[in-house]
């Protein structure tokens, strides 16, 4: 799938080169980097044994420029040919985008094309991917070796689905780069169809109209014009039925309650608790205000006092006799006449 970054504002695809074994895999991507500008490629990874054949993948990744104000980059791997390099196949076509079939156009290779072509379509099917809903084209490569089959029969036994398909000679450069910037349109292609059809299913799912709730919508269209008398019932839906009758300002301020209950935002009040403003048509009538009976009564009738108090003064006088003294003012105090004291000089020289 193209994976796509929005922060960096970058379009990722992934193009894997697959087919049988020295069918010219290598030599593509080879070919691709010598003539691409350096600016504009990556480095070429090639993991090759002695015998220079691919065991693993090469990886050529290409800025290719800018698409919509989005940077695209293709990211190109090459599969190994070998059966018994199966694994490894599978593990490189994970997230695949685009497939460049490579198919060895002699006479005695065509059976080791048929039998790498269904290894393609299995290998596919256990990532769960439908081989015709990927992006493949054909590259019948080798066209410049004697004793190559004709396009129609190579036709034939491998483009039963009518994908796009070019004659190639990967080593001289014929067909390299057709072959490249159709598997590049057709990936291009698939991603703008499927970002549109997202983009309408999202459109279709945000501008769907919107119920106006139950109990909004049944105060409303039964409130009348005659001075306030409304009524909001749920019927099958669930709810709880309100009923008002009152002035216009109550049902307005009821009306308000509901529509808050619907949004979420405030619990709707419970209809036996409400009470029509004063004045209205259908106010209660008043109570008649009762007197609260006095305090002492009540403590009176709660704890009634005995018939006979006992007499308990001998038994407080003896054990608190100053609590029965009421304190009174006590008489003024008569001072006696004392002689008045002689001087000190008097009394040292014996003076009267």
């Amino acid at each position: 799938m193209v994976s796509i970054n929005y922060s960096s504002r970058e379009v990722c695809c992934k193009i894997v080169y697959y087919g049988p074994g020295l069918s010219g895999k290598t030599t593509n991507l080879q070919y691709v980097h010598a003539k691409v500008p350096q600016t504009t490629r990556g480095k070429l990874i090639s993991l090759a044994t002695e015998a220079d054949r691919t065991l693993y993948f090469d990886f050529l990744p290409i800025n290719i420029g800018s698409i919509n104000g989005f940077t695209a980059k293709f990211q190109l791997y090459t599969v190994p040919g070998q059966v018994y390099y199966n694994a490894t196949r599978k593990l490189v076509l994970r997230g695949v985008d685009g497939i460049v079939f490579v198919a060895d156009s002699q006479t005695d290779k065509m059976d080791e094309n048929i039998e790498s072509l269904s290894n393609l379509e299995d290998n596919l099917a256990e990532y769960g991917y439908n081989i015709g809903d990927i992006p493949i084209v054909l590259q019948y490569n080798k066209r410049d070796l004697p004793n190559v089959l004709r396009i129609e029969q190579l036709n034939a036994q491998l483009n039963k689905r009518g994908w796009p398909h070019f004659e190639a000679s990967a080593t001289i450069g014929n067909g390299v780069f057709d072959t490249l910037k159709m598997i590049i349109k057709l990936v291009l292609d698939k991603a703008k169809n499927s970002s549109s059809t997202r983009m309408r299913q999202s459109q279709a799912a945000g501008t769907a109209p919107h119920a106006a709730p139950a109990c909004v919508a049944g105060d409303t269209a039964t409130a009348g014009a005659d001075g306030g008398h409304g009524h909001a019932s749920a019927g099958q839906s669930g709810k709880v039925p309100v009923e008002f009758s009152g002035s216009e300002s109550g049902r307005i301020a009821l009306q308000s309650e509901l529509v808050a209950h619907s949004t979420g935002r405030v619990a709707i009040p419970d209809p036996s608790a409400y009470r029509p403003y004063p004045g209205s048509e259908a106010a209660a009538p008043q109570r008649k205000a009762t007197t609260p009976a006095p305090i002492v009564q009540a403590q009176t009738a709660a704890e009634p006092e005995p018939a006979v108090a006992p007499d308990l003064s001998h038994r407080m006088s003896e054990e608190s006799p100053r609590e029965k003294v009421v304190p009174q003012m006590a008489p003024p105090l008569r001072r006696r006449a004392e002689p008045k004291k002689r001087g000190f000089f008097k009394r040292l020289f014996g003076i009267k």
